[in-house]
């Protein structure tokens, strides 16, 4: 049985671990914290989840996947990800991460931070531009008429096409807009992150109940950037 390892089981960390679960895939979770906090989690997930250290969750995982601030990517285990598809969630918040010189310049996208770390890992970045109260009310099987479509990016067809699996599994679609450089297409500030799931374009993210956003929908707002 494939599993899903995450490091990081916040917001988005513990969307992705229902979803996983609820799709047939064992989940190994952990978080900055010791395993035992993570307890609450695992009793809902149920038998296919489990917590352990973020190594070990690295170690477990056919796709891992790193959704933590990104000042703590020097935390991010490297040993146990050599070689594997590493799934980067991460957004830039200057307020919350302190200033990164050379995301303000332009000169990194966060993803491309995170591979820098991770070298002889394959990191896409994914997962980072919905809500995640929407990620876990969107996803729709295989050839539904209002599936949900999100991007990716990476420098590995491999790991994109594994990661695209791995979507497809979890209930959406797959837009690839190219290298991880090209993530800077789906960050925060752009009209592919957050709007084409919302009902009301105007409405605030956390109070709009959500709405699919098929592939052509979601394109345009990517070529919008």
């Amino acid at each position: 049985m494939a599993t899903l390892g995450l490091i990081g089981s916040g917001n988005i960390g513990g969307t992705l671990a229902r979803l996983a679960v609820d799709a047939g895939l064992d989940v190994v979770l952990s978080n900055s914290r010791d395993p035992q906090t993570l307890s609450g989690l695992v009793a809902e997930l149920g038998p296919r989840a489990r917590a352990a250290t973020p190594a070990e969750a690295a170690g477990a995982g056919d796709w891992v996947v790193v959704t933590v601030p990104l000042k703590a990517v020097p935390q991010v285990p490297h040993a146990p990800l050599v070689g594997k598809t590493v799934i980067d969630t991460g957004n830039y918040y200057p307020e919350r991460d302190g200033r990164i010189p050379q995301l303000d310049t332009g000169e990194l996208t966060e993803s491309e931070l995170l591979q820098r770390h991770l070298t002889d890992a394959h990191v896409v970045k994914a997962f980072n531009n919905i809500f995640f109260r929407h990620l876990a009310v969107l996803a729709r099987p295989a050839g539904a008429p209002d599936r949900s479509a999100l991007p990716v990016a990476g420098d590995d067809a491999a790991a994109k096409n594994a990661v695209t699996a791995l979507l497809d599994t979890l209930g959406y679609d797959t837009v690839d807009v190219g290298p991880l450089a090209e993530g800077r297409r789906f960050q925060p500030g752009t009209p592919a992150y957050g709007t084409p799931y919302l009902k009301d374009p105007h409405a605030r993210l956390w109070e709009d109940p959500g709405s699919p956003a098929g592939l052509a929908k979601l394109r345009r707002a990517l070529d919008a950037v």
